[in-house]
């Protein structure tokens, strides 16, 4: 059963890096929050809309870590206190995860689940600096930290392993460093995603980056800089790295949204020079969705490199009312969801 895993998924691995050069063959969205959920209805419920949209692929949070217990019925991943890592594995921890995994499994939506968050949501990497020391710059390095990273990433990945919804493990969101040298984020990825290979050479393996770092038309904005010690293309020839991966926020950049079109190209671009497929894998704004998301899509399915897009972020209705309202929310059934989902998928 294991071996015929592996053999499926290199064969899948082969077949998207050989269409990728054809433009956008799938797309999804993110839900962070999923694996947060209580209500296993409502699990099934944003899995299901999403299946019958004809979104193939869904990002969720495979981490929260605390640092200290919360209240009960409070779901949390791990804890992280005084030097100790404590994986909580019970109905309020990983459980959650489980049913979605489950779920997933029965809607025919892939996953690509993150494993720790560069921001302090969730935790994040600053929970760790908290419980072992150090700062969000030294994380990459730091042997307590990424021991304890290290031993929650092999815990995830034992538990699904064998799960057909597993589309990819992802190493971090949005990792920075910010001032570092460009190698202190490369040698970690190179070590992390070869740590993963090794236990799972079957699953595909990804950075979660934003795609900072790139000479390819590079316009000379902070995107395409090097400040927060991200090199995109040194970190995707990475051989353990199986895509790539880039966001899209021009409000949050401090750049316009025409912006965007541009960033997807050079992404494509230095995807296709590397021999591998993109993920556009965030991209949003607050407002003119339609108009603004709309033409990124539509560069993104012309553009040689880009093998699939996963929009921010996936909205709905649940049994406690709507889901996570960050104004970048794309809800079920509106007129936005329309034209960028609806029209999108029958585009491609």
């Amino acid at each position: 059963m294991r071996a015929t895993s592996i053999l499926i998924q290199a064969c899948f691995i082969v077949a998207q890096v050989a269409s990728y050069s054809t433009g956008i063959q799938n797309t999804g969205s993110n839900a962070y929050w999923l694996s947060f959920l209580t209500d296993n209805d409502d699990v099934d419920k944003v899995l299901s809309d999403a299946e019958s949209s004809g979104l193939r692929i869904m990002r969720v949070w495979g981490f929260n870590d605390v640092n200290t217990v919360p209240s009960s019925g409070t779901v949390y991943f791990q804890l992280l206190q005084d030097g100790k890592a404590t994986i909580n594995t019970g109905s309020d921890g990983l459980e959650r995860l489980d049913y979605v995994v489950s779920s997933a499994e029965q809607h025919n939506i892939k996953l690509i689940i993150n494993f720790v968050n560069y921001w302090s949501d969730y935790g994040g990497m600053q929970a760790y600096v908290s419980a072992f020391g150090g700062s969000l710059t030294s994380w990459y390095t730091d042997s307590a930290s990424q021991e304890a990273y290290q031993n929650y990433i092999k815990t995830v990945i034992s538990r699904y392993i064998d799960s057909p919804a597993i589309f990819a493990w992802e190493l971090a969101n949005e990792p920075r460093c910010s001032g570092c040298d460009v190698s202190v984020i490369h040698d970690w990825v190179a070590s992390t995603s070869a740590f993963i290979k090794s236990i799972d050479s079957a699953h595909l393996v990804c950075l979660g980056d934003e795609g900072f770092g790139l000479d390819i038309d590079s316009d000379g904005s902070y995107p395409y800089g090097y400040s927060e010690g991200t090199n995109f293309t040194l970190n995707l020839g990475i051989d353990t790295i199986d895509f790539g991966t880039f966001h899209l926020y021009p409000s949050n950049w401090g750049v316009s949204n025409s912006f965007g079109s541009p960033w997807i190209a050079a992404h494509g671009a230095a995807c296709a020079a590397a021999g591998k497929p993109c993920l556009a894998e965030e991209y949003g704004v607050t407002s003119d969705k339609c108009s603004v998301e709309g033409g990124w899509q539509a560069t993104a399915l012309d553009t040689s490199g880009i093998g699939a897009d996963t929009f921010w972020q996936f909205g709905d209705d649940l049994s406690t009312g709507e889901s996570p309202n960050d104004y970048y929310t794309i809800y079920y059934g509106t007129d936005d969801y329309t034209c960028l989902v609806t029209d999108h998928v029958a585009a491609i």
